[in-house]
């Protein structure tokens, strides 16, 4: 992530270098090769929807709660999506305690766009009585451990939480929310979004970082998309420059494993 202290030896780096140039990582994957992504539910009791996701050692936690709030002036008929990210200092040596720095910050609002402009929650069925009162969503995202790509579990976990979340019972009469009550029924969703960041190393391009592949990032694109190949959202993070044939190859990459991951977040969360 950005503005982070990056740790990797140099020796270390030009051999992940090297080997990338030979289409190779030292974990045995292909360049646009994720690692092993599961997706476990309703991880936690105080949550309308959570899941937690694991790609190989890097883990997050989501939470999606359900409140009742003022609609925004210029969206009265809509419901309310507000999206955070607390990076723990639990999960790596590199976060600390206090306020959210840069990453964490950054990390809250490239999901939240990729949740907005994908389209994916109707917010419009959310909205309790027009111009008065809607439904508020809050997505609240901590990391557990980080070893690299903490972006795409992140976006993984939010669209997965909201997927398995649950409406609670809106008491009109008494002007909250009844949660004795058995939910109404999911969340009003349409199809699943995915985020996916490519990163550039050297003259390669790859998927999925370890810790010690992102440390070498020199730029990263996150484009976020459908399985049908509908590009939705896109945000490129830090400094280096990509040409137009190195975008090319970043969109033909992101839609190919955009909708390999749509598709099992769909299948583990039947």
């Amino acid at each position: 992530m950005t503005n982070q202290v990056r740790t990797t030896p140099n020796i270390t780096g030009e051999r992940i270098k090297e080997y990338l140039k030979k289409g190779k990582r030292f974990d045995g994957r292909t360049p646009e090769q994720f690692r092993e992504i599961i997706i476990e539910r309703d991880v936690s009791k105080k949550a309308e929807g959570s899941v937690r996701v694991k790609m190989g050692k890097t883990e997050v936690v989501v939470g999606v709660k359900l409140g009742l709030a003022e609609p925004y002036p210029d969206s009265p008929n809509k419901g309310n999506l507000m999206t955070t990210a607390e990076l723990l200092p639990l999960s790596s040596e590199r976060f600390e305690n206090g306020p959210p720095k840069f990453p964490a910050i950054e990390t809250g609002r490239v999901i939240d766009r990729i949740l907005r402009e994908s389209g994916f929650i109707d917010f419009e069925k959310l909205c309790i009585e027009e111009g008065k009162k809607v439904w508020n969503l809050f997505v609240d995202i901590y990391s557990i451990n980080d070893d690299g790509n903490l972006l795409d579990a992140a976006g993984i976990g939010a669209v997965a939480a909201l997927r398995v979340a649950k409406m609670p019972k809106y008491d009109a009469e008494k002007d909250k929310i009844d949660y004795d009550t058995e939910p109404t029924g999911p969340v009003p969703l349409k199809e699943i979004p995915v985020s996916i960041t490519v990163h550039k190393v050297g003259d390669s391009l790859i998927v999925d970082p370890t810790r010690e592949e992102e440390d070498l990032s020199e730029t990263r694109v996150t484009i976020g998309g459908n399985a049908e190949g509908r590009i939705s959202s896109m945000q490129k993070g830090e400094a280096a420059s990509i040409d137009a044939e190195q975008m090319k190859q970043i969109f033909d990459m992101a839609e190919k494993v955009i909708k390999e991951i749509a598709n099992k977040i769909e299948k583990d969360l039947k």
